[in-house]
């Protein structure tokens, strides 16, 4: 399991050059004017682990295999998307098909790009990009509301707590408030899901800063941070730029040059933990001779499932997991030694895995 995170902001924030940089391609034009994105380019990346290279080379790994995740890089919308301005409702879709935002907000003065607004305010344009997202949500809840009312009307189960739960949107969609404010109860929350609104997605505001201002922000960013922890969502500093001429360089390159600009590591890194934390994911490993591998997992995911992020077959034939702690793993040399020190455990059916996690599942088949 891996995730989607959707590129979105304003045109001319630096989208593209923060896609070409994560997948370390020229796929996504970065040009200096609106719109150059016209569909969206779609990139998939290893999530960097230190932990698994380090576990290959314990187990004497032949292949490692690192989680993935996949970034979305949608066109720059502007005032007005949600009725069709710019290219319109067509990349609001795009947004409905990833499971975060990845928010990036300009926070860099440079008279040779032109900001589609004509003077740079990150929470100006934080705010027009949210708005949009809402007055989207506003129309596909008035829409919906609409084509349930038979059904609502006969009794049926599903169209009344269907309603119910689109009322709620609606309410806090006419106060101005994103949907992902609404308080939705664990028996609501499958359905809720299914909505589909855009403004419950958790975004991840990404400050794209200049070289100067990489290691430490400005006052642009610092903005930023405070609205992000007013929201209750995250916020991470990088510099587009860097970041696509870091993507160039091999790996001792790119470490000098990181060093140069008094960086510890690159921007991708910052972007995919804060990733991780905003969708609450974890990562456990499988590790043999033929490879070490990295899974993407739920927070709160138990053995059974974590087992089924392999194969289906492990998740229903499940008997225990044999687990050891990444900690453990790599202190005491490998599985046999971690097993000798009883380090090893059979976890059954009610284990909740953890981050770090080594396991080995046996099933029935």
């Amino acid at each position: 399991m891996g995730f989607r995170m959707g590129i979105v902001g304003l045109p001319n924030v630096g989208k593209s050059t923060l896609f070409n940089a994560l997948t370390k391609t020229a796929s996504a034009q970065a040009a200096n004017f609106p719109f150059c994105t016209i569909e969206p380019n779609v990139g998939e990346v290893n999530v960097p682990d230190a932990r698994l290279a380090n576990l290959a080379q314990i187990a004497n790994s032949a292949n490692i295999i690192p989680a993935r995740m996949t970034f979305v890089d949608i066109a720059g919308l502007v005032k007005g998307a949600s009725q069709g301005e710019g290219l319109g409702n067509q990349f609001l879709a795009n947004i409905r098909e990833t499971d975060a935002i990845a928010h990036v907000v300009r926070c860099f003065e440079d008279g040779d790009v032109v900001h589609v607004s004509d003077h740079v305010d990150p929470i100006a344009d934080a705010d027009t990009i949210d708005t949009e997202l809402m007055l989207a949500d506003m129309e596909s809840v008035e829409k919906r509301l609409q084509n349930i009312v038979r059904k609502v009307r006969g009794g049926d189960k599903e169209a009344v707590q269907q309603e119910r739960l689109l009322r709620a949107a609606l309410a806090a969609l006419e106060q101005g408030k994103p949907a992902r404010t609404v308080e939705v109860d664990p028996e609501d929350a499958k359905q809720w899901k299914m909505l589909q609104l855009l403004s419950t997605k958790p975004i991840l505001y990404v400050c794209n800063v200049g070289e100067s201002d990489a290691a430490s922000g400005n006052s642009y960013s610092d903005a930023v941070a405070k609205m992000a922890a007013e929201q209750g969502n995250s916020h991470v500093i990088i510099s587009a730029q860097i970041e696509e001429e870091i993507s160039q360089l091999d790996d001792e390159e790119a470490e000098m040059f990181l060093s140069e600009m008094g960086l510890e590591e690159a921007g991708l890194d910052r972007l995919i933990r804060a990733g991780y934390a905003l969708l609450a994911l974890e990562t456990y490993f499988t590790v043999g001779p033929k490879e070490a591998r990295a899974w993407t997992i739920k927070q709160g995911t138990t053995a059974p499932q974590a087992a089924g992020v392999i194969h289906g077959d492990f998740e229903r034939g499940f008997i225990r997991a044999e687990t050891i702690a990444y900690d453990d793993f790599a202190a005491l040399g490998g599985e046999a030694a971690a097993k000798e020190a009883g380090k090893m455990r059979a976890e059954g059916k009610s284990y909740v895995v953890q981050d770090g996690d080594v396991l080995h599942f046996l099933f029935n088949t």
